[in-house]
């Protein structure tokens, strides 16, 4: 089932069978008229251009449209060789007119060469680049090339990948669409850049690469096949050959051996050979074919090659024919993507955002902006729903936020451990030693457990500190995010809620720093919980002291005793003390170990509390009051600075609309030509 167009533009996936048979029946004629054709003495356009012109007119307009910038190929021949190959000479016979010629490279940018059989009398030429058109004659053509292409190229002797395009409407030439591309030299001469070889490979790449494109590759006969550099690259592209075809030149210098080479096919060229012998000095045109199929008919070895790979018209007829066939075969799927492309554009310029054209739009867009961004860090933060970033795990923010708190919790206790076993004791000694006072000696200071308790959170004061540091930084990626996510079409707002965002976290942050601080130093200067486990924890504890004095005291040889809830303690260092030191030191000791739990749990807890409420408030009450502050609560017209799109929107609305336009106009030409080729059924 073919796809084309209608009348109105739009693919139709049932047309009619006529217009589909039309199209098809072209490679059949064509092939039908090659088989007439006489060699010699014939004119190189023959009687069914007719009928692949509208095609060719439809590509060639397809071309100029530069349809192929929304990645849609052209059926195109693309001409390569090596430099001294003979290949302008042959684009020269085909176009009947004069090239520039001269030492190093002639064509220095992609001549595209559009060829038209022309009934008038007089030819007309013209050449288009850089968005102009100039018109020139057949005297004046290869100076008006050289101009154009110093004004694309520059005048030193580098290349450029800006096409030049010759339009030749001449009397007598085929109806064709050729791309000349730079010879290829792989030695730079003066003024050529150091790279030259690189450069121009990569431009006969890009135009061979596509499956559309047919490669006439330019061969000259004095040279081994194998060799040349054009086939070198045209086999990375085409490795079977299927879609290039060889122009042998110079049969006349190196007629020895020609038929066994192209009977030999070394080089894949699966659409096969043609030999040329290209005009010499200043004859016509028309003399040089008849002499070329003189050379052809009459040379004792050159005539022993077939009449259907010889010649100037030969190779013309089948360039038509093959560039007949590609266009029929490719057009449908032209159609079909060039209709893909522009409802893909259309949808994506439907998706963008409206343009807002007042002070109220506005400020109603911005209030949804707030509002989407407001429910999406609700779902994200609060609730823990991460539909809108499933695989985005730094926006799940519930579940990093427990590894935070998970890892803060480990850091406390981790920082404390070592305070529980190692000198076991002795910081409490010392603290009794400097304590003691004209008192009973079996009254336990409370001086001394606070200032064991100031020391113990002295060294853990940072952690919480740092961690909510971490938090509210890692908050403010997400914000930020989220944020610059739904103003990302409004450049202007972005700056706005951007700074907005910044501000309101510094604030928090600093809120949660000074609240954080505060519950650190209540922890310092009191000790109180009426929590029931301290007393449970302190009686398990204690229940051992009795053992504990006894092996420290009595047991000279045992170095560590265990301590259910501690683990093994050292105790050959506390051996020398008074027994009511050693009774009074273990019992500040697990008071100390019984109350640091439920200070650590206090500390954990609280910032858990702490963090769950100011996140809550954050999302459903700061930000909102700080975006409207930053951005209505200005005096310099801030709302209306919204109604500017972002540079990039703007860029990508306008490359849409050309996009659209361009799509649109070729819809139109392939429509037209469709809409012909049905009439003429």
């Amino acid at each position: 089932m073919s796809v084309v167009l209608n009348h109105s533009g739009s693919v139709s996936e049932e047309m009619s069978n006529s217009s589909e048979n039309q199209v098809e029946s072209l490679p059949q004629s064509i092939e039908e008229k090659h088989q007439e054709l006489v060699v010699r003495h014939v004119p190189i356009v023959s009687s069914f251009n007719e009928r692949i012109r509208p095609l060719l007119d439809a590509v060639d307009k397809l071309r100029h449209l530069q349809v192929m910038k929304e990645g849609i190929q052209l059926p195109t021949i693309v001409v390569v060789g090596d430099q001294s190959s003979g290949k302008s000479s042959v684009l020269e016979s085909l176009a009947g007119i004069s090239l520039p010629r001269g030492q190093g490279i002639c064509t220095r940018v992609p001549l595209i060469m559009r060829l038209q059989h022309h009934t008038a009398p007089e030819p007309e030429l013209s050449l288009e680049f850089n968005g102009k058109t100039v018109p020139t004659s057949e005297a004046k053509i290869a100076h008006a090339i050289i101009l154009a292409t110093d004004e694309i190229a520059g005048n030193a002797k580098g290349i450029s990948n800006t096409p030049l395009t010759l339009v030749v409407k001449k009397n007598g030439v085929p109806d064709l669409t050729m791309v000349d591309l730079p010879g290829i030299t792989r030695v730079p001469v003066h003024g050529q850049p150091e790279n030259i070889y690189e450069q121009i490979a990569d431009i006969i790449m890009e135009y061979i690469r596509p499956e559309e494109s047919i490669i006439l590759n330019v061969l000259s006969a004095t040279v081994d096949f194998t060799t040349c550099e054009s086939i070198r690259m045209s086999q990375k592209v085409d490795k079977n050959g299927e879609r290039t075809l060889a122009a042998v030149t110079k049969a006349d210098r190196a007629p020895e051996g020609l038929l066994e080479k192209v009977k030999a096919d070394d080089v894949n060229i699966g659409l096969g050979y043609v030999c040329v012998r290209n005009r010499i000095g200043d004859k016509s045109y028309k003399e040089a074919r008849k002499e070329e199929a003189d050379l052809f008919e009459t040379h004792p070895l050159l005539s022993k090659i077939d009449k259907s790979m010889v010649g100037i018209p030969v190779l013309a007829q089948k360039l038509v024919q093959i560039q007949a066939t590609i266009i029929a075969r490719c057009l449908p799927e032209i159609v079909r993507k060039i209709n893909d492309k522009l409802n893909a554009s259309i949808s994506e310029l439907n998706r963008m955002p409206k343009i807002l054209s007042s002070v109220g739009e506005a400020l109603t867009t911005f209030m949804g902006i707030v509002g989407s961004a407001k429910e999406s860090l609700n779902k994200i933060i609060v609730r823990g729903e991460y539909d809108e970033y499933p695989e985005d795990k730094n926006m799940h923010c519930p579940a990093r936020l427990v590894e935070m708190l998970n890892q803060y919790s480990g850091e406390l206790r981790k920082c404390s451990e070592n305070d529980l076993t190692g000198n076991f004791l002795m910081d409490e000694i010392q603290v009794l030693e400097e304590a003691k006072g004209i008192q009973l000696p079996n009254f336990l200071p409370r001086t001394t457990f606070l200032a064991i308790l100031q020391k113990k959170v002295g060294k853990v004061s940072h952690i919480p500190v740092a961690f909510v540091e971490k938090v509210w930084t890692y908050i403010e990626g997400v914000v930020i995010s989220v944020l610059m996510h739904y103003s990302e079409n409004y450049h202007q707002l972005q700056l706005s809620t951007r700074r907005a965002g910044h501000s309101l976290i510094a604030r928090m942050k600093e809120h949660s720093r000074n609240w954080v601080t505060e519950i650190v130093q209540m922890e310092k200067l009191t000790d109180y919980t009426s929590n029931p486990e301290y007393m449970n924890e302190w009686s398990k504890l204690m229940d051992q002291q009795h053992d504990f004095t006894r092996d420290v005291l009595e047991k000279g040889y045992i170095s560590t005793f265990k301590i259910e809830g501690l683990g093994e303690v050292p105790i050959a260092g506390l051996r020398g003390y008074e027994e009511h030191v050693l009774l009074q030191a273990f019992d500040l000791k697990m008071r100390m170990t019984a109350y640091w739990k439920i200070v650590l749990r206090r500390l954990v807890d609280f910032m858990a509390l702490h963090l769950q409420f100011c996140l809550r408030n954050l999302v459903n009450k700061e930000m909102e009051e700080e975006i409207v502050q930053e951005l209505v609560g200005r005096h310099d017209g801030a709302i209306e600075i919204m109604l500017e799109e972002s540079p990039a929107v703007a860029a990508k609305r306008e490359k849409l609309n050309v996009s659209i336009k361009l799509l649109r106009e070729s819809n139109n030409v392939l429509g037209n030509i469709m809409d012909k080729i049905a009439s003429n059924v």
